[in-house]
C-alpha cells in the first residue's frame, strides 16, 4: 500500500506545483480516496515520535490522536479533566495521594493488555530519560531515585501517584493532560530497548526504547503511527483495538507543505482535503470559495512585547503603561492578524481557568505622551527591539515602530532568525522583545509562572521564566503565584489568577497583544472536523466524508 501512496504523494505534489506555476486553481486533478483524510501541514518541527521526548507542535497533535492519557481536557469546559484510560480516580485528605482506576477490557494496537504497570512504566521512562517535557511530571517531586515508589501499580488495574506537596488537583490533573504523560505498550517497548553504558549525565543501563520510538509505535489511541518522513509525511492508520468509537475514516495523511499560497491551491484543486497553515490572505480567498469551507479555535498562545528592566528608562512605570498606550491595537488586529489571531491584552488566554476577558489599552497617543512627559522624556528617547524574520510579529514590531514615533520615541528594528533572536533574549541582552508563549499544559500555572515569577533575579538565577528574562523583580507576586498551586478550591484559585492579571496588566513590562487563533481551510465534503484548544486537542477521529 505505501508504494500505491507513494505514487499519489508524487501525484498530488505534481499537480499542487503546477497550479502554483500557472498562477492560478485548476481543475482536479487529483481527488483524495474516500477512507483517507489528506492534510497539507508544516511538519518539519517533527523530531521525534517518543511521547517522553517530543515536545514540538507538529508532534503533538500526532501523539494525542495515536496514545490514551488517563485524563483529557474535557473540550465541552476546558477548566475541567475528562477520563480517558481511567474510568475514576480519587484525592486523598492530605492531597498528596491520586489513586486511578481503569477501565477494563482496554488493550494496546499491538494486543497487549493495558494495565497499570503500563502507566508506571511510562512514567519511569520520562522521568528517567529527562527530555524536555519530563519538567511537567517531575515538577511534582519525582527523579530517578523515586519515581518507581511515587508513581506505581497497586494491582493490575489500579495506578497510584503521590506529589509532594497538596498541590491544587486541577493543576494535577491539567498536567496528566499533556503529552508526556501519554501511555505506552511496556512489553513492547521492553523488546525494542538499546542497552547504554552509564555515565555521570546518565545512570541507566538502557535507553528505554527512546531510539527505537523515535519512528516506532507503542500507543492505543484512535489512531496508530504507521510511518514517518521527516519533512516529508506523516502517515496514521485506524486502531482496531482501541477501546472507544472507531476513527470514521481508515487513515490519515500529513503531507508536509509550508507555504500557505501552495496549500490554498492545492486544497482548491482537489489535491488536499484539508489545508493547516493558511495566512489572511489565502484563509480569506478560501471562505470566499463555495466549495471549500473554514474552521477555526482559540489556542493557548499569546503574543507579546516585554521591555527589559535592566535599561533605565524602559524600567520607569510611567514609560510602562506609556507604551500600553501606543500600540494600535484596532490596526492589528483588523490587518495583520486578522482571522488568525484576537486582540487580547491579558497573559492567560481565553478559556482556561481564572482567565480574564478585559482590554483596558486604547491607542492614545495623548497619554502616552502625558506619561513619558512624567517620566522625565517629554520629547522621546531611543530604543532597539529584537525581531523574529516572519509573520505577523515583523508587521507589528513595523507597526508599532510608527506609533511609538507618534509620541517621539525612536525604535530601531533588529531583525534575526529565531536562533539569534532567542539566544539574545534568553541571555536579558535585549531593550525590547517581540514574541509568543504557548502553554506547556492547559492550566493557568503553565502562564502565570512564567510572566508573574522569579524567585532569583540575579544573572545567575536558575528559573529563567519570562520576568527573569526581562528582568523584572517581584518577590510579591512570585509568593502569591507559588500559593496559587496550594489552593485546593478552584473558584478561589480562579480569582488569584484574576488578581495576578490585573497586576500585570497595569504594572509588568508585558505588552500583551493577541491570542492566537489556529484557522484550517477544508474540503466542502469533510464532515466532524474541529480543531480544539490547544495543539494537542486537534483530534481527527471524527473526521468523516460524505
Amino acid at each position: 500500500m505505501m508504494h500505491k501512496l507513494n505514487g499519489r504523494f508524487r501525484l498530488l505534489a505534481a499537480s499542487a506545483a503546477l497550479a502554483m506555476v500557472m498562477g492560478a486553481a485548476q481543475p482536479a486533478f487529483a481527488e483524495t480516496p474516500k477512507d483517507t483524510l489528506v492534510e497539507a501541514f508544516a511538519i518539519d518541527d517533527i523530531i521525534t515520535m517518543d511521547p517522553g521526548e517530543a515536545f514540538e507542535l507538529s508532534t503533538a497533535e500526532m501523539t494525542s490522536n495515536t496514545y490514551s492519557l488517563l485524563v483529557r481536557l474535557d473540550l465541552n469546559d476546558t477548566t475541567k479533566v475528562v477520563g480517558d484510560l481511567a474510568e475514576s480516580w480519587t484525592v486523598s485528605d492530605d492531597g498528596l495521594t491520586y489513586t486511578f482506576k481503569l477501565k477494563s477490557g482496554l488493550k494496546f494496537a499491538s494486543g497487549n493488555p493495558i494495565t497499570a504497570e503500563d502507566v508506571a512504566y511510562s512514567f519511569e521512562r520520562a522521568v528517567k530519560l529527562d527530555k524536555s517535557p519530563a519538567f511537567i511530571l517531575t515538577q511534582f517531586g519525582l527523579n530517578g531515585d523515586n519515581v518507581t515508589e511515587k508513581a506505581k501499580a497497586a494491582d493490575e488495574t489500579t495506578f497510584v501517584f503521590t506529589v509532594d506537596q497538596p498541590y491544587a488537583p486541577s493543576f494535577v490533573l491539567n498536567c496528566l493532560t499533556a503529552t508526556v504523560a501519554s501511555v505506552v505498550d511496556k512489553k513492547l517497548v521492553l523488546e525494542h530497548v538499546k542497552p547504554v553504558t552509564p555515565t555521570e549525565d546518565y545512570k541507566y543501563d538502557n535507553d528505554f526504547g527512546n531510539e527505537w520510538l523515535k519512528t516506532g509505535y507503542a500507543g492505543s489511541g484512535a489512531f496508530k503511527l504507521r510511518e514517518w518522513r521527516a519533512n516529508e509525511v506523516v502517515v496514521l492508520e485506524r486502531n482496531d483495538n482501541y477501546y472507544g468509537e472507531p476513527a470514521k475514516l481508515a487513515r490519515v495523511i500529513y503531507r508536509h507543505m509550508k507555504e500557505s499560497s501552495g496549500q490554498r491551491l492545492a486544497l482548491e484543486a482537489g489535491d488536499i482535503d484539508v489545508a493547516r497553515n493558511l495566512e489572511p490572505g489565502d484563509y480569506e480567498a478560501v471562505a470566499k470559495n463555495s466549495d471549500l469551507a473554514t474552521t477555526s479555535a482559540a489556542k493557548g498562545t499569546v503574543y507579546y512585547i516585554s521591555l527589559n528592566q535592566k535599561n533605565e528608562k524602559l524600567a520607569k512605570p510611567e514609560v510602562r503603561e506609556a507604551f500600553k498606550y501606543l500600540v494600535d491595537y484596532d490596526a492589528i488586529g483588523s490587518t495583520l492578524i486578522k482571522g488568525i489571531g484576537e486582540i487580547h491584552q491579558s497573559f492567560l488566554p481565553k478559556g482556561v481557568l481564572g482567565a480574564l476577558d478585559e482590554n483596558p489599552y486604547k491607542f492614545d497617543v495623548a497619554k502616552a505622551k502625558e506619561l513619558l512627559t512624567k517620566a522625565g522624556y517629554p520629547d522621546g528617547f531611543s530604543v532597539t527591539m529584537d525581531v523574529r524574520n516572519g509573520q505577523p510579529v515583523t508587521g507589528i514590531a513595523e507597526s508599532f515602530q510608527q506609533t511609538l514615533g507618534q509620541a517621539g520615541v525612536k525604535l530601531e528594528i533588529i531583525p534575526g532568525d529565531g536562533k539569534q533572536t532567542l539566544t539574545k533574549y534568553r541571555a536579558r541582552n535585549h531593550d525590547m522583545y517581540i514574541g509568543q508563549w504557548g502553554m506547556d499544559y492547559f492550566d493557568p500555572n503553565s502562564n502565570a509562572e512564567t510572566f508573574t515569577s522569579n524567585p532569583d533575579n540575579s544573572d545567575e538565577g536558575k528559573n529563567k521564566t519570562l520576568a527573569w528574562r526581562n528582568a523584572w523583580d517581584v518577590p510579591e507576586l512570585t509568593k502569591k503565584t507559588k500559593e496559587a498551586l496550594l489552593e485546593r478550591d478552584s473558584a478561589k484559585r480562579a480569582e488569584t489568577y484574576k488578581e495576578l492579571q490585573k497586576t500585570v496588566l497595569a504594572e509588568s513590562p508585558f505588552v500583551i497583544i493577541f491570542q492566537q487563533t489556529e484557522v484550517a481551510g477544508l474540503r466542502g465534503n469533510l464532515k466532524g472536523l474541529k480543531l480544539g484548544p490547544s495543539f494537542d486537542t486537534n483530534y481527527v477521529w471524527n473526521v468523516s466524508k460524505e
